[in-house]
């Protein structure tokens, strides 16, 4: 490090002193001609960088007498690193300084009588400045820096700014002015010295050569002059990719083979062309031509293209496919769209197949009635491999009616009753003879054919009147009929009456319905009740079915709308109520009532249960009750068990001879009339009765101990029922002991008791 030239320190010295002297005027303020005339000092500057002691300077102040005053001085560092002579006043600098972690110290000076000890005049303050060296190198702001800028970027493409500062005085010389280089041997980026931006010198920066560089940077202070301090960092700058490169396959064509049993959407294989980009710009589109059995889709991971069944392969009719696919990527490469190309050879594997029916499903007809072994129809079924096999066929279901032989034909077992199924739904197997592993199945509905083989019947229960006035022609019942067979709009129905003298007559409405309509008139219900008339019904099939019904007509008598209102025949038939429906109101009766008995039983069993608990005396239970209120009274009853305290003796209760006497219970023992005491007595009493549970013990029981061996638990029927205490002075105690000492209290009444 090279020390400064005379002439530059006595600049620095000049100009440091003019600038504290004009501060120290300030400070001084209006009193600035009285501290300028009590004290001199030669401006107070010191180089950092120097380990050895040195004198800096020295302070005279006109109240120092030699002898007699010394000098002292206070502030920033004193006595440590700065240090006064007290007779002359010369200061000293005593370390090392360094103007980047303290720029100046500010010391205050004053004299002092050596015999009083104290200060003499006014004191005076003045500043020590520290005057820099260049001893600091730059310091870059982070290391390494990092940078990117896209490839095939045009020269001058601005990549980075990086910077370093220098701690050193910025205002002497250019001790922090930086500059910048690149050191590394480097012809694709250069620097701007000054500002530190690094550019782009080669324009043909390609990623897919090479991705990253390094640089070394150099930053140097003393500006672009000689010498100085320098430091290093390095540079890392990484070229984003642009889409400049256009997909390709490796290979002119690529085989494969795929066997005929592949099903719809089935892969059979991947082919991939090459992009040099990446991310997005090395995304590929892939299309296959011709495109009618094969499909090609991009996997997003590998941006492979997966080859796809659009429709089944066949080996017998072509076992091998050519087909061309092109890649290209989504985006222009250089403004453009590159497509690439390349063959794929699909070789189909033969296999096994079953046999393939003519059909998907089949639908036959066969008549109804016709006789065992009747054929229904023919179902086909031929190997479609290239040995053509010949072909057996079975029956999964309906072997119960049809059966179907080796050419496929099937045929009835037993007479189809179309009215009693008209469709029948059976499915054939076809397998290669001696291969019954491998079979195709073929759905097979029937269609059972009609024919006339059901007569008419009514459709309904007709319960017809005629009344007494009814003229000739008048319409009584319309009545219509209803056949089993097939009921197409060609069906006709016809209605007759076979008797030629009747009083009804039957016309056809010609839509299956017939009116009956009076044919001689004058009825008397009281002569005749009712007329039974027999209706021929016909049907227009071939050959024609026919049946007869009778229609039992009523004789009532009517009002003037027809309404029958006497007509006993016809009212039994309309009440509807039969032998069926009286067994099944009995029936629901009978079982009402048992269930009523079944209930009623249950309620008493489980009376029983509970009532037992409480009937033996040893078996009486307490019954506690929380009260939220108090003084309910001696008639508050509602939650209380007055049978508690009517608590039965242990030798069993005795009819009382008199019959007015409240409920009487052992006679005991009066004491005085002090609550406690009578509290105590009681303890004692129960601590005594080795019988029992402690007298202050409560507990809480359902029904407890009503079969246990130990019996109850309850220790309010243990205490000694022949006690001797007398409760006679509960009377004493007011109107709320009035129901107890009733209860335990002596009575007259008690000589009336019988033991």
């Amino acid at each position: 490090m090279s020390r400064p030239s005379l002439a530059l320190q006595l600049l620095v010295a000049a100009v440091t002193f003019v600038v504290s002297a004009a501060q120290q005027v300030i400070s001084m303020g209006g009193n600035s001609s009285l501290h300028q005339s009590d004290w001199i000092w030669n401006q107070l500057h010191c180089w950092e960088g120097h380990s050895e002691p040195r004198q800096i300077g020295k302070i005279k102040s006109v109240w120092h007498k030699e002898g007699q005053t010394t000098y002292r001085v206070q502030g920033e560092g004193v006595g440590t690193i700065f240090k006064v002579n007290p007779e002359t006043g010369d200061i000293g600098v005593f370390r090392e300084l360094d103007r980047e972690k303290k720029d100046q110290y500010r010391l205050e000076g004053s004299v002092i009588s050596k015999k009083t000890l104290k200060q003499i005049g006014t004191s005076t303050n003045f500043t020590i400045r520290i005057l820099d060296l260049n001893d600091n190198a730059p310091i870059f702001t982070k290391d390494p820096f990092n940078g990117t800028v896209a490839e095939m970027s045009s020269k001058g493409t601005s990549v980075m700014t990086i910077s370093a500062h220098d701690p050193d005085d910025p205002t002497v010389d250019k001790h922090a002015k930086v500059t910048y280089k690149i050191l590394s041997t480097q012809d694709n980026f250069y620097i701007d010295s000054m500002s530190g931006t690094i550019y782009v010198k080669d324009k043909n920066l390609d990623r897919e050569r090479k991705k990253d560089y390094q640089l070394i940077v150099q930053a140097k202070d003393m500006g672009l002059d000689q010498g100085g301090m320098s430091s290093s960092a390095t540079v890392h700058i990484s070229l984003t990719d642009i889409n400049d490169n256009a997909p390709f396959f490796r290979h002119r064509q690529y085989n494969y083979t795929a066997s005929e049993a592949t099903p719809i959407g089935g892969a059979l294989g991947r082919v991939k062309a090459e992009d040099l980009d990446e991310g997005e710009n090395a995304r590929i589109l892939y299309t296959v031509i011709p495109d009618d059995i094969f499909q090609i889709t991009t996997d997003p991971r590998t941006q492979e293209g997966v080859i796809t069944l659009k429709k089944p392969l066949d080996f017998e009719t072509q076992r091998r496919h050519r087909v061309g696919v092109e890649a290209e990527n989504p985006t222009l490469v250089k403004g453009k769209h590159y497509k690439t190309s390349t063959t794929l050879l699909i070789d189909v594997l033969d296999i096994d197949e079953p046999p393939v029916f003519s059909r998907s499903r089949y639908i036959l007809r066969v008549a109804e009635n016709e006789p065992n072994a009747t054929a229904v129809g023919l179902v086909s079924a031929t190997d479609p491999d290239h040995a053509k096999q010949p072909v057996s066929y079975s029956l999964l279901n309906g072997m119960d009616l049809f059966r179907i032989g080796n050419d496929g034909m099937i045929y009835t077992r037993k007479p189809l009753d179309r009215e009693a199924m008209a469709w029948h739904n059976i499915t054939v197997a076809a397998s290669e003879v001696g291969k019954s592993n491998s079979a195709s199945y073929a759905p097979v509905a029937i269609k059972v054919l009609d024919k006339n083989d059901n007569a008419p019947t009514l459709a309904d229960s007709y319960f017809p009147h005629v009344c007494e006035n009814d003229p000739v022609g008048t319409v009584i019942q319309v009545i219509s009929a209803v056949d089993k067979d097939e009921m197409t709009p060609d069906v006709k129905f016809f209605f007759s009456i076979p008797l030629k003298t009747s009083n009804f007559s039957v016309k056809n409405n010609g839509d299956h319905t017939a009116n009956i309509t009076v044919n001689q008139a004058g009825f008397n219900q009281k002569e005749v009740s009712k007329f039974s008339v027999s209706i021929i019904m016909a049907d227009n099939g071939s050959p024609s079915q026919s049946s007869n019904a009778t229609l039992d007509i009523s004789v009532c008598s009517c009002d003037r709308d027809r309404k029958p209102v006497s007509c006993s025949h016809l009212a039994a038939l309309r009440s509807g109520v039969t032998v069926t429906i009286l067994l099944i109101i009995f029936l629901c009766i009978i079982v009402t009532i048992a269930l009523a008995v079944l209930i009623v039983r249950w309620k008493l069993q489980r009376k029983s249960s509970f009532g037992g608990l409480v009937k033996a005396p040893g078996e009486i239970r307490e019954q506690l009750v929380q009260y939220d209120e108090e003084g309910g009274g001696e008639m508050d009853t509602n939650s209380f068990d007055i049978s508690v305290l009517n608590s039965l003796r242990t030798k069993g209760a005795r009819p009382l001879r008199v019959t007015d006497c409240p409920p009487v219970y052992a006679q005991v023992r009066k004491p005085d009339d002090n609550m406690g005491t009578v509290v105590r007595m009681k303890k004692d009493e129960a601590d005594g009765d080795r019988d029992g549970l402690p007298y202050d013990t409560l507990h809480v029981y359902g029904y407890e101990g009503a079969d246990s061996v130990a019996e109850s638990l309850s220790s309010l029927d243990v205490s000694s029922v022949d006690s001797e205490q007398d409760y006679d002075f509960l009377n004493d105690w007011g109107p709320r002991f009035h129901m107890l000492s009733e209860l335990y209290g002596s009575d007259p009444c008690r000589e009336s008791l019988a033991y």
